[in-house]
Protein backbone atom coordinates (compact mmCIF):
# COMPACT_ATOMS: atom_id res chain seq x y z
CA UNK A 1 0.00 0.00 0.00
CA UNK A 2 1.28 3.48 -0.87
CA UNK A 3 2.32 5.85 1.87
CA UNK A 4 -0.08 8.61 2.79
CA UNK A 5 0.82 12.13 1.76
CA UNK A 6 -0.73 15.55 2.16
CA UNK A 7 -2.71 16.78 -0.85
CA UNK A 8 -2.02 20.17 -2.35
CA UNK A 9 -4.74 22.81 -2.69
CA UNK A 10 -4.87 22.16 -6.44
CA UNK A 11 -5.34 18.41 -5.93
CA UNK A 12 -8.13 19.00 -3.41
CA UNK A 13 -9.82 21.46 -5.80
CA UNK A 14 -9.76 18.86 -8.58
CA UNK A 15 -11.36 16.27 -6.29
CA UNK A 16 -14.21 18.50 -5.06
CA UNK A 17 -14.85 20.34 -8.34
CA UNK A 18 -17.34 17.68 -9.49
CA UNK A 19 -19.31 17.56 -6.24
CA UNK A 20 -22.66 19.26 -5.93
CA UNK A 21 -22.70 22.32 -3.68
CA UNK A 22 -24.48 22.11 -0.33
CA UNK A 23 -28.11 23.19 -0.48
CA UNK A 24 -28.20 25.36 2.62
CA UNK A 25 -31.95 26.01 2.35
CA UNK A 26 -32.63 22.25 2.27
CA UNK A 27 -30.31 21.66 5.23
CA UNK A 28 -32.11 24.38 7.18
CA UNK A 29 -35.52 22.88 6.40
CA UNK A 30 -34.35 19.42 7.49
CA UNK A 31 -32.88 20.84 10.72
CA UNK A 32 -36.25 22.38 11.60
CA UNK A 33 -38.15 19.12 11.09
CA UNK A 34 -38.79 16.77 14.01
CA UNK A 35 -36.34 13.84 13.97
CA UNK A 36 -39.06 11.35 13.05
CA UNK A 37 -39.95 13.28 9.90
CA UNK A 38 -36.40 13.88 8.64
CA UNK A 39 -36.45 10.49 6.97
CA UNK A 40 -39.43 11.37 4.73
CA UNK A 41 -37.37 12.99 1.93
CA UNK A 42 -35.17 9.88 1.75
CA UNK A 43 -38.21 7.61 1.69
CA UNK A 44 -39.75 9.65 -1.12
CA UNK A 45 -36.50 9.55 -3.12
CA UNK A 46 -36.27 5.79 -2.59
CA UNK A 47 -39.86 5.33 -3.78
CA UNK A 48 -39.12 7.38 -6.91
CA UNK A 49 -36.05 5.24 -7.67
CA UNK A 50 -38.07 2.05 -7.28
CA UNK A 51 -40.82 3.45 -9.51
CA UNK A 52 -38.24 4.29 -12.18
CA UNK A 53 -36.74 0.81 -11.96
CA UNK A 54 -40.21 -0.73 -12.11
CA UNK A 55 -40.98 1.23 -15.30
CA UNK A 56 -37.66 0.22 -16.87
CA UNK A 57 -38.14 -3.45 -15.99
CA UNK A 58 -41.74 -3.43 -17.28
CA UNK A 59 -40.47 -2.15 -20.64
CA UNK A 60 -37.61 -4.66 -20.73
CA UNK A 61 -39.72 -7.61 -19.54
CA UNK A 62 -43.32 -6.89 -20.64
CA UNK A 63 -44.50 -10.47 -19.97
CA UNK A 64 -43.58 -10.50 -16.27
CA UNK A 65 -46.16 -9.98 -13.53
CA UNK A 66 -45.87 -7.13 -11.03
CA UNK A 67 -44.64 -9.58 -8.39
CA UNK A 68 -41.92 -10.84 -10.75
CA UNK A 69 -40.91 -7.27 -11.60
CA UNK A 70 -40.68 -6.46 -7.89
CA UNK A 71 -38.45 -9.49 -7.37
CA UNK A 72 -36.18 -8.27 -10.20
CA UNK A 73 -35.98 -4.87 -8.47
CA UNK A 74 -35.08 -6.55 -5.19
CA UNK A 75 -32.43 -8.63 -6.95
CA UNK A 76 -31.00 -5.52 -8.63
CA UNK A 77 -30.90 -3.49 -5.42
CA UNK A 78 -29.31 -6.39 -3.54
CA UNK A 79 -26.66 -6.67 -6.26
CA UNK A 80 -25.96 -2.92 -6.13
CA UNK A 81 -25.67 -3.04 -2.34
CA UNK A 82 -23.22 -5.94 -2.42
CA UNK A 83 -21.15 -4.40 -5.20
CA UNK A 84 -21.09 -0.75 -4.10
CA UNK A 85 -22.16 -0.84 -0.45
CA UNK A 86 -25.39 1.02 -1.15
CA UNK A 87 -28.50 0.59 -3.21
Amino acid sequence: MAEKRTLSSEEISKIVSGLNPIDHAQMELLAKMPPGKRIYPSLHASAMIRAGLRTAFKRKFPNLSLAEINMKILDYLTFMDSKYGHA
